[in-house]
């Protein structure tokens, strides 16, 4: 007798549920796409121990009758593909006909179906065995539950993290189909407490509001463009709004949620210079195009996705997102409040653990170290712009003459801010509604316009580090550092693009490094992209190289360092890019370029790096993401002050 046998179904069955069957949201993640694939118009789970214990969703799509709920059991049936045709044009987000079998085959399932023409079914399995089939009353529709999930395969429950996480899977998995879907009503229940329910009405910024909250859906920003293959479209968040997680990142292509490094990259790249580094941002992608160009049959879980005319497709959506952004730059407000909105204690503890809070400006805090600071006057040390002198005198520069007085008795008849608490107070409970979408929309347009660099008149400075300027709408701080780091960034930027030999300085002592035999490799492999940012090595052999020149405009007694930054920069990577190369070096330089903190400057200095920025592409961000300045509005700081209530 041969060694070599056919396995039985059950026990192949086991084996496909390993690679389909991860965690109980991979369970959810089926069933919904089933129903998403039904055609439903509302879609409701429910989750008991995050599912462990049951998993239950409830539908209003097609239904099934009963020779096809029986068939849906089997391996590989499918109502989604018949022919290898189908297989390079897929449409829906399930094809493989595993699932089910799979999750039958390591649980207890109930199905309750209905066509609507016929009268319902009923089918329970356990362990994928069909343990009974009754007909039942039932509606249009599906209802299916997973009960003891792993029951008949423990080695798998040992493998599970806390109900914490696993609901957490669960809950990031049902926010990333609601904003896929906006036309359909997704509910999500833990325990009997809601974690998340949207109204199908198409909206995304609603969806995006029951998710991250409204203040952060009404800093999203849309964004749309095309090819000749593809339709981009979707939402990014203002440069402001960051997360520590790429994870917010939510990908769509033909409405199927994918995983894709690549694009991913092309918007984090977008907001290169906008968001701190290790920040990124929240944003909503979503791809149309002929099914033909994606290939999805990749992986059982259908995360990975092979796309045909990727290397246009990036920079269409770098383009896309950054020109969005660009549109809708602004100067940050300090600390502004959120809108309370009533949600249940549940759902507030989830969104509270999946969006923590980015860290706020403590404006009492600097109102306070402003008033220390108005009667001091600092001697300048020499430097780069000026001889010695003094800074300015907040107070001398400020103070009422004797005639005027600085206090205004508040008047009654002024206009109050309206009772937010009262307002919200009116809505539902579970839900974000048309009304505040509504009325938030003049503030929302009015954010996403580019605002103009403001006029501003120069108070004084902080610390020798930030600068005090005013207009009538408030008081601004600008960080003297991150200011004339983006205006040098801008200039070494513009410099490193078009390196020439017209711009070289020959060295009196040359500069040699040397480095180990597979390092010298690597850089005579990318001694041709170091030339295109400034880094002219010539071969000294035994591993050495020596530089004999260098551009007029690298920053004057840092030229050494720069050059032994590049070299590492491509030393570490092991292949170039000159595009990222040349930008990095442009931060590099602006940075070591640029004044520093504790470096008092005259008010024409001031003057003269405020006009600079003016000029800037982009005056509100350094080259690093973070703000150049901040905004104090004139109405927060007298609410402080209980001048206005």
């Amino acid at each position: 007798m041969g060694k070599i046998q056919v396995m039985d179904e059950f026990l192949s069955n086991k084996i496909a549920a390993g690679e389909v069957v991860e965690r109980p949201s991979s369970v959810v993640k089926e069933l919904v796409e089933n129903a998403i694939d039904a055609g439903s118009t509302s879609i409701e789970v429910f989750l008991e121990e995050a599912g462990l214990t049951s998993i239950q969703v409830t539908d209003n799509g097609s239904g099934m009758d009963e020779e096809d709920a029986l068939i849906a059991f089997g391996r590989h049936a499918t109502s989604k593909i018949s022919t290898e045709h189908d297989l390079f044009r897929i449409r829906t987000l399930g094809f493989r006909g595993e699932a089910l079998a799979s999750i039958a085959s390591v649980s207890k399932v109930t199905l309750r179906t209905s066509d609507g023409e016929n009268s319902g079914i009923e089918v329970q399995l356990e362990g994928g065995h069909v343990v009974s089939k009754t007909p039942t009353a039932f509606r249009r529709g599906t209802d299916i539950t997973v009960a003891q999930l792993f029951f008949n395969t423990p080695a798998r429950l040992k493998y599970l993290k806390t109900i914490q996480t696993e609901l957490g899977h669960s809950i990031d998995l049902m926010n990333r189909l609601a904003l896929g879907y906006p036309n359909i009503a997704f509910k999500l229940v833990h325990n009997g407490g809601v974690l998340l329910q949207t109204n199908g009405r198409g909206n995304v910024q609603q969806v995006l509001a029951a998710i991250y909250g409204m203040q952060n859906a009404k800093k999203m920003i849309p964004f749309s463009t095309e090819s000749k293959d593809y339709k981009v479209h979707g939402y990014a968040s203002l440069p402001e709004v960051t997360r520590a997680s790429k994870n917010y990142i939510s990908l769509f292509v033909n409405g199927r949620w994918v995983k894709h490094y690549l694009i991913q990259k092309s918007i984090v790249d977008a907001y290169h210079t906008y968001v701190p580094i290790e920040r990124y941002p929240i944003v909503v992608l979503y791809i149309e195009g002929d099914p033909q160009l994606t290939d999805v049959n990749v992986h059982p879980a259908k995360l990975q996705i092979r796309l045909s005319k990727e290397q246009e497709l990036l920079p269409l959506i770098e383009q896309a997102v950054r020109d969005s952004i660009r549109s809708a730059i602004h100067v940050p407000l300090a600390e502004k409040k959120e809108k309370p909105t009533r949600v249940p204690s549940e759902q507030l503890n989830i969104w509270k653990a999946s969006t923590p809070s980015f860290n706020e400006t403590k404006l009492n805090e600097i109102v306070q170290k402003l008033n220390n600071e108005t009667s001091v006057v600092k001697e300048v040390p020499g430097n780069e712009f000026s001889d010695s002198s003094q800074s300015i005198n907040l107070w001398e520069h400020n103070k009422p003459s004797e005639n005027e007085s600085n206090f205004e008795p508040y008047s009654e008849n002024e206009p109050k801010a309206v009772d937010e608490n009262e307002f919200l107070s009116n809505l539902g409970d579970n839900e974000i509604s048309d009304r505040e979408i509504l009325l938030d929309q003049s503030e929302s347009e009015s954010e996403s316009k580019k605002e103009p660099f403001p006029d501003l008149e120069i108070v004084g400075q902080i610390h020798g580090t930030y600068i005090v300027a005013q207009m009538e709408n408030g008081f601004y701080l600008i960080d003297q550092h991150a200011a004339q780091e983006r205006i040098k960034y801008e200039y070494f930027r513009d410099k490193v693009g078009e390196v020439n030999a017209n711009e070289r300085q020959s060295l009196l002592l040359p500069l040699t490094f040397h480095y180990s035999a597979d390092e010298a490799l690597i850089l005579k492999e990318n001694i041709r992209a170091l030339e295109e940012v400034g880094v002219y090595l010539d071969d000294f052999g035994q591993s050495s190289f020596v530089v004999r020149e260098h551009p007029t405009w690298f920053p004057k007694g840092f030229e050494q360092e720069i050059i032994e930054e590049l070299i590492e920069q491509v030393l570490r990577h092991k292949k170039t890019d000159v595009k990222k190369l040349r930008e990095e070096a442009a931060i590099m330089m602006s940075c070591k370029k640029s004044i520093k903190a504790n470096y008092y400057l005259t008010k024409e200095q001031m003057v003269a790096l405020l006009a600079d920025l003016r000029k800037a592409e982009n005056p509100f961000t350094c080259p690093h993401g973070r703000p150049v300045m901040i905004h104090f509005s004139t109405y927060e700081v007298e609410k402080m002050f209980k001048r206005v209530m």
